[in-house]
């Protein structure tokens, strides 16, 4: 009975609305941890997944060599090869598309790769205005290599050391 009343009480009090009241308090007046984002950065991670590319030896030949075990490995099947063999007998790729509107960036193809061929990036600031638009076929994807191969070979050294 006693707790019928007590009961009764909090609810007409509006209890459980004053204790939100309070939590409200104790954090309006607490340091923000607000981050301003396209000024402010976060650090990031080295090991961050990002926008993909596809790299190239220091010699300048591409490194993939068309296993194509990151397309079989993808579970969202957003990775597409073709490929040709070469008259010295190697196997190249004449087409590597990912279509990042199915990619879950998970990583597989990376882990997947034997020679390091594809990687993801720390990018994460792209964007596309039409679906076709994050459609990243083999130039787009060597040329972002070719524009990040430094952080990128710096994240493979860091991700060595930690294994």
């Amino acid at each position: 009975m006693m707790s019928a009343i007590k009961h009764y009480l909090r609810s007409f009090a509006l209890w459980e609305l004053l204790q939100g009241l309070a939590v409200t308090g104790k954090y309006f007046f607490a340091r923000k941890i607000t981050v301003q984002y396209p000024e402010e950065k976060t650090p990031q991670s080295f090991r961050f997944r990002g926008l993909h590319a596809l790299r190239r030896y220091p010699d300048g030949t591409e490194r993939c060599i068309a296993c194509k075990l990151c397309e079989a490995v993808c579970p969202a099947m957003a990775i597409t090869i073709d490929l040709a063999e070469r008259e010295d007998g190697s196997r190249r790729t004449t087409r590597y598309d990912i279509d990042l509107t199915k990619c879950i960036f998970c990583g597989f193809c990376e882990e997947a790769c034997p020679v390091d061929a594809i990687v993801e990036t720390r990018v994460l600031e792209y964007h596309g205005e039409k679906r076709g638009d994050l459609h990243y076929t083999k130039e787009m994807l060597l040329a972002v290599g070719e524009r990040y191969e430094t952080q990128i070979a710096k994240d493979k050294a860091l991700d060595a050391r930690y294994r």
